[in-house]
This record gives C-alpha cells, structure tokens and sequence, in this order.
C-alpha cells in the first residue's frame, strides 16, 4: 500500500514552484487542507490542485495560495485583509504567519464554515465577515497586506485606500477565467506594480467595485 496523501504533499508542491518562505512552509505543513474542503472531496485535500465549493466557487490551488501569500512578504506583526474565504485554509496560513486577519466573504454558508473550520484549528486571530470584498473593512483598516482571491481588470479602489503605505496588495488582474496575479506596493500616490507572480484561472471579483452582483 501507498503512504497516505499528507500536508508534506503541499509543502512539495509549493517547494517545486520556488517558495523558499520557511515560516509559511510550515504553515502548509501544520494546516490539514482537509479540515477545510467539502466532505465529498477530502480525498482531494493533499493533492496540488483546485477543489469546487458550493455557489460554483473553487479553492485556488495550493501551490499557487503559497506563491500568492509568499508575495505578501510577511514577518508575523501585520493586519491582513483576504478578500474571499472560501472554507478558510488560506485564512488559516495568513493566520499564522500575520498578528490579525479580516477575511470578506459574500456567501453566507461559507462564513459560517469557514468559522466553524477555523474555530476547530485553534485560530482566534481571523475574523470572517459577511459582505462586499471589494469594499475592504474600512472600520479595521489600515491593512499591512492585502489579498484577493478573485479576478477583476483592475483593483478595487477602496482595497488601496485601505491599505497602508509601504504595504503590499496581491491580486489576479483580468476578466476571470485568465488572469495575471500581480504583487503591487503602496505608495504615497497611489499603487505601483512590483511582479508578476503567476498566470492562473480565477472566478471573477463581484461587487460595488467588481462584476455587477449575480
């Protein structure tokens, strides 16, 4: 028999795409993706790829969350503000690498799973609400870092107003189903766009700031 599909299988995955981060290795390795994915697809939790969620959502594949939240830069004091759910396991690595996470999500099951799947990891400092994404938190901003786990042409501006200078905003940049994910900075005028860090398929961003809502 072969040996059980595990963590380690991520932590590979993301080694194999060029993310060094140690801190946030250990996060894959310490967050089960399988407490954090639908029951019908557990047997998929360990492998390198998407997994459906209800409302025609998909998890982004794991590597990818790595090269996204290694992007991000982060040393364990920022205020992160994650810009859909999904059941959380992204959530849960920005818990663990930053002091405080707020996550928007727009569907309100997925609030509560995400909470629910959260809760049970011990994580106390991710607080999921329900709303627009693309309007950010404004009530706990400034953020430190920002990421956006859905696709729209350009960044939403309440995101940047929200985001302190020097901080950093992680986003796909497209019309969902081919994207550019850019690692933009902000500064004292505005947003400048410091790499391209994939090409990946993302469902679209929808919003005050984003799609027109379905």
């Amino acid at each position: 028999m072969g040996r059980e599909p595990s963590p380690e299988d991520l932590v590979r995955a993301a080694r194999a795409v060029g993310v060094m981060d140690e801190r946030l290795l250990e996060a894959v390795r310490a967050t089960p993706r399988a407490e954090f994915v639908p029951a019908e697809h557990v047997a998929s939790a360990y492998r390198d790829t998407p997994v459906p969620l209800p409302h025609d959502q998909v998890t982004t594949q794991p590597s990818l969350v790595a090269m996204m939240v290694s992007a991000l830069g982060l040393t364990g004091a920022e205020r992160v503000l994650e810009v859909g759910t999904g059941y959380g396991w992204q959530t849960a690595l920005l818990a663990r690498l930053a002091a405080y996470v707020v996550s928007v999500e727009r569907w309100p099951d997925l609030v509560e799973e995400a909470r629910r799947r959260l809760a049970g990891q011990g994580l106390d400092n991710a607080a999921i609400v329900l709303g627009d994404g693309t309007l950010g938190v404004p009530a706990r901003a400034p953020y430190d870092a920002v990421i956006v786990c859905a696709a729209f042409p350009e960044v939403p501006e309440p995101l940047i107003g929200q985001l302190r200078t020097g901080g950093r905003l992680v986003q796909p940049i497209g019309p969902g189903g081919h994207e550019r994910v850019e690692l933009y900075e902000r500064r004292a005028h505005g947003l400048v766009r410091r790499a391209t860090v994939a090409s990946a398929y993302f469902v679209r961003l929808y919003g005050a700031h984003g799609y027109e809502q379905r």
